[in-house]
C-alpha cells in the first residue's frame, strides 16, 4: 500500500480486516509535499469538513454507503470521535482526526507502517498517493500507464484566530439554522462594503504559478476566490457569499466554520486563494469583524495531479494489464475527503477479492458509490475532470420524481437499498 491518506488508510484497513498483512508505505516526514504540514497519516490539507451527514445530500448519501460497507470506515469512526460543531456538516478537529485514524493503524496487528519514498509500482498493492504525488512515483505511474497526468490548481483558504475577531461584529448561525442552528460566525455585509471588497479581491496581488503551471485549469469544486471575483460582481454572492438561509438583510456574509475542539481557530469558508500573504492580510481585515485578524494559516495554491481513469484504468480502478495493481482516491479523478476514502474502501475490498482468487465487485450506479465508478469508467477521456459525488450522477429514477426535495429522498432510499443487496452479495460470493 503506497500512500498514508485518507484513501490508503481505508485501503489498508479494508485489507487488514479481512485477514490480510499490509505494509502501508508513507514518505513523509522522510520527503515533504508543498502542502503538508506534519507527518501524520490522513493529514487534512484542505478543508476540515466532510460536508454533510443528511442522506438527502450527496456527501452524506456516500457516508451512509460506507458505513454500511463491512469491516467499517476508519476514516468515519475517526472523524465521528473527531467532530466538532459544524450545522450538518461532519467538521472535525484536524488534529484529533488524524491523530486517531494514525493510532488505529498503528495498533492493528496485520499492518505495518513504513516512512519513506517509493517510486515502484506494487503488485498486488494499491497506490493512493492523492493529488501531491511525488515525482519519482509519478513518473513511475506515467510510463506504465502510458498516459500523461492531467493537472489543476487546488487552493486553501485560511484560518484565524479566535481570540482576534471582533464578535460585536459578527453574528452567530448556522444557514437555515441546522446542527446546533449556531455553529457559525457570520460576518454581515452591506451592498457597498460587498462591492469595494470584490474590488479589493479583483486587484490583489497574487503568487504566479511558475511555466509548468501555465494553462492547468482549475478545478470548478475548489476555485480560489479572487478568480470567483473576477467571474463577475454577483458570483461571490451567490457562492461562499450567499446570505440565503441566514436572519437579518445582509446584502452578503463570510462565514466562519470552528477548526478545532477548542474552538481557537476559524476557517473562512470556501475563501480559498492564491493571494500574496500581505494581500491577504490587507484584504481579508476589510471583512467586518476581522479587522485585526491575526492569521493561523494563509491561504495558499498547489497543483494537484489525477489520472485520466476512463483512459487508464479498468472499471475497478486498476492497470490495463494488471488487475492487483490497484489505484484509489484523488488520483483516479475523485475529488473530495469522502469520495477518496470511499474508493479506498473498495480498493481493498476488491484486492482482497483477487487475493482470494475472486472477481472484483462494484456497487450498482444507483447508489452514489457505484455512480462515482460508472463516471471514472465512462466518461469520455478528451472530457475528463475530477468530479465529486452528485446525484446528476446516478442512475435516474423511472418513473421520475419531478419535485426535487422528493427526488433525493427517494433516490437515497434506493441507494441505501441497494447498497445492501451488494453487501450481501459480497458477503454470499466471499462465504462461498
Amino acid at each position: 500500500m503506497i500512500g498514508g491518506g485518507l484513501a490508503g488508510c481505508e485501503a489498508a484497513w479494508a485489507l487488514a480486516e479481512r485477514g490480510i498483512h499490509v505494509t502501508l508505505h508513507e514518505m513523509r516526514p522522510v520527503k515533504m509535499t508543498p502542502a503538508h504540514q506534519t507527518e501524520s497519516l490522513a493529514e487534512l490539507v484542505c478543508s476540515n469538513t466532510f460536508k454533510s451527514v443528511e442522506p438527502t445530500h450527496a456527501h452524506g448519501l456516500l457516508k451512509a454507503e460506507m458505513r454500511l460497507l463491512g469491516g467499517g470506515s476508519i476514516v468515519l469512526q475517526a472523524a465521528d470521535e473527531a467532530r466538532i460543531p459544524g450545522g450538518s456538516a461532519l467538521a472535525v478537529d484536524r488534529v484529533a482526526f488524524a491523530t486517531g485514524v494514525q493510532n488505529r493503524v498503528l495498533a492493528h496487528p496485520n499492518i505495518t507502517l513504513v516512512r519513506g519514498e517509493i517510486s515502484a509500482l506494487p503488485s498486488p498493492g494499491v497506490v493512493a498517493t492523492g493529488p501531491l504525488t511525488s515525482d519519482a512515483l509519478a513518473g513511475a505511474i506515467a510510463s506504465r500507464l502510458g498516459v500523461q497526468s492531467l493537472a489543476f490548481y487546488d487552493a486553501i483558504a485560511p484560518i484565524v484566530s479566535a481570540d482576534s475577531l471582533e464578535y460585536g461584529r459578527l453574528f452567530k448561525a448556522s444557514r437555515y439554522g441546522k446542527g446546533g442552528g449556531d455553529d457559525y460566525w457570520n460576518a454581515p455585509f452591506t451592498r457597498e462594503q460587498y462591492e469595494a471588497f470584490v474590488a479589493a479581491l479583483i486587484a490583489g496581488e497574487q503568487y504566479v504559478p511558475g511555466h509548468e503551471f501555465d494553462k492547468v485549469p482549475y478545478f470548478e469544486g475548489c476555485l480560489p476566490v479572487e478568480e470567483m471575483a473576477q467571474r463577475g460582481p454577483e458570483t461571490l454572492r451567490f457562492g461562499p457569499m450567499k446570505p440565503i438561509g441566514l436572519p437579518g438583510d445582509s446584502y452578503a456574509v463570510v462565514q466562519l466554520r470552528q477548526e478545532d475542539r477548542a474552538a481557537q481557530m476559524w476557517n473562512l469558508v470556501g475563501f480559498q486563494t492564491r493571494l500574496k500573504t500581505g494581500a491577504q492580510q490587507r484584504i481579508f481585515r476589510t471583512i467586518p469583524g476581522l479587522e485585526n485578524a491575526e492569521f493561523l494559516r494563509y491561504g495558499s495554491i498547489h497543483r494537484n495531479s489525477y489520472l485520466n481513469a476512463p483512459q487508464a484504468l479498468t472499471p475497478h480502478l486498476s492497470a490495463l494489464d494488471d488487475p492487483q495493481l490497484l489505484f484509489a482516491g484523488q488520483l483516479t479523478g475523485v475529488e473530495g475527503y469522502t469520495e477518496s476514502a470511499a474508493t479506498g474502501m473498495l480498493a481493498g475490498i476488491n484486492l482482497a477479492r483477487l487475493l482470494a482468487g475472486e472477481a472484483p465487485m462494484l456497487p450498482p450506479a444507483t447508489t452514489m458509490l457505484g455512480a462515482l465508478y460508472r463516471y471514472l469508467r465512462d466518461t469520455e477521456p478528451a472530457k475528463f475532470q475530477p468530479m465529486n459525488a452528485n446525484f446528476g450522477l446516478m442512475e435516474p429514477l423511472d418513473p421520475p420524481v419531478r419535485d426535487k426535495f422528493k427526488k433525493k429522498e427517494v433516490l437515497a432510499e434506493r441507494a441505501l437499498r441497494e447498497l445492501g443487496l451488494f453487501v450481501q452479495e459480497l458477503g454470499a460470493v466471499a462465504s462461498a
